[in-house]
């Protein structure tokens, strides 16, 4: 008997050290960096492989977080910082322009473990409004702050505030003068069909994109306790007017993360995902209609969105670190990183 205790001692110590390996190894990080006619034939070798890098940068800075124990929304925010300090994509250094030829940038995040959220939208000063978009949710008693307010909270919280000049891009100006001479042109053919209001109601006066593609980043995060977070940030549409806003600051609708299901960032023609609460639609099919992440996630993008004209896609991961990545556009910046560390990025269909 003197034998057999520490026999099954040590086995017991063995399945535990075991299990702890497998718990701590269980974490994923999944991103993307903007939806839309992404073609192969349109892209030269150097510019993919920018792309490839700046994703492959900052799916090792959000994998860094998770790999060393970190939390879900530190790794959220790791990554997209990444992408928001790069010119490549629609978000903070690299947004685009506004028709007043300024930036109006949007971003939220949302903590699956609490239910907790915070967002930002029409910021102008902020060099990374992912940031801002958390200090709302941590200190402060609301979900959404916006403009001046927003960039005055942030400053007051120790965030980042530039000069405006820091986002000035001379593409992103090239993108703008293009947008608004198609909407001219535009505005001009469709004089007869209507009245101005009329003409200013179609989505060619809103939303004219001389890149048709929406060019928004996101990250979502499984970390080793089992906490799901998502965060989005986006500098709109070129050549918006009026505040506009989109679906990334809107939980719900371009952000949302639970624990009971997924986490889920998005990216497209952000009027169809807010009519269509798409973030959470994704966690509402799993949690009342048992769909897997896969079913739903797919559901949304390729059979509701498409019904109604709706462009773009979103990255979902749920509780057991399935993703989920569906597009229904040409291509899809995105990418992912498990637990053994080897990155995955991938533009086209």
């Amino acid at each position: 008997m003197r034998f057999v205790l520490p026999v099954i001692f040590c086995f017991f110590m063995a399945m535990n050290a075991t299990a702890q390996t497998k718990k701590e190894a269980s974490f994923v990080l999944v991103i993307h960096g903007g939806a839309g006619t992404i073609l192969k034939k349109n892209m030269n070798a150097e510019k993919e492989e920018a792309y490839k890098q700046e994703l492959t940068k900052a799916l090792q800075a959000g994998y860094d977080v998770l790999k060393s124990g970190g939390a879900a929304m530190d790794a959220v925010q790791a990554a997209i910082m990444i992408m928001e300090d790069s010119p490549l994509f629609n978000a903070g250094k690299g947004s685009v322009y506004t028709g007043e030829e300024t930036v109006e940038m949007d971003a939220a995040v949302m903590d699956g473990k609490t239910l907790n959220a915070g967002s930002v939208a029409g910021v102008k000063t902020i060099r990374n409004p992912i940031t801002a978009a958390r200090a709302v949710m941590e200190k402060s008693k609301h979900v959404m702050m916006v403009g001046k307010g927003a960039e005055q909270f942030a400053g007051q919280n120790g965030i980042v505030i530039v000069d405006t000049s820091y986002f000035h891009d001379d593409n992103r100006l090239r993108q703008l003068r293009k947008a608004k001479e198609e909407e001219r042109l535009e505005t001009e053919k469709n004089k007869d069909k209507g009245s101005v209001d009329d003409t200013l109601k179609t989505d060619a006066f809103y939303f004219l994109n001389p890149d048709k593609k929406f060019g928004t980043v996101g990250a979502v995060a499984l970390d080793q306790n089992g906490n799901l977070a998502a965060g989005t940030s986006t500098g709109g549409m070129t050549n918006k007017k009026f505040g506009r806003v989109g679906d990334s600051p809107v939980i719900g609708a371009g952000t949302y993360a639970n624990n009971k299901t997924c986490a889920v960032s998005c990216t497209g023609h952000g009027e169809y995902f807010i009519r269509n609460v798409v973030a959470h639609d994704v966690s509402a099919m799993m949690e009342y209609g048992k769909l897997t992440l896969e079913k739903a996630a797919n559901k949304i993008i390729h059979e509701k969105l498409v019904k109604q004209g709706g462009s773009g896609g979103l990255i979902a991961l749920d509780k057991k670190g399935n993703f989920s990545m569906p597009f229904n556009t040409e291509g899809m910046y995105r990418g992912y990183v498990k637990a053994d560390g080897k990155i995955e990025v991938l533009i086209y269909k």
